[in-house]
């Protein structure tokens, strides 16, 4: 995977994300670079992503419904751009805790 993909790849889902969560905190990490080598890694890295997303829409759902709606909002992306996600998704107020 080029650069050029990765940041492709990184925008899309920044701009799911945030139409579909309003997001207060949004962070994508590609670690794509770490995963070299074993199954469903990319020869160039992507592929394998961290986010982290505060927002008030998770406020009464517990962690797998959280996760539930990343995924529905990222669907086409886990299908063909995203091997794996590893997700942290909290409300503001979890987010001061923190």
């Amino acid at each position: 995977m080029l650069a050029s993909e990765m940041t492709e790849t990184t925008g899309l889902l920044r701009a799911k994300l945030t139409e579909g969560l309003s997001p207060e905190r949004l962070e994508i990490e590609d670690e794509g670079h770490l995963h070299a080598g074993h199954a469903g890694a990319r020869e160039h890295g992507g592929g394998h992503y961290r986010v982290t997303v505060v927002s008030s829409a998770f406020e009464g759902m517990g962690p797998v419904a959280r996760h539930r709606k990343v995924y529905a909002l990222l669907e086409e992306e886990l299908k063909t751009r995203v091997h794996a996600l590893a997700l942290t998704t909290l409300t503001p107020a979890e987010a001061q805790l923190r």
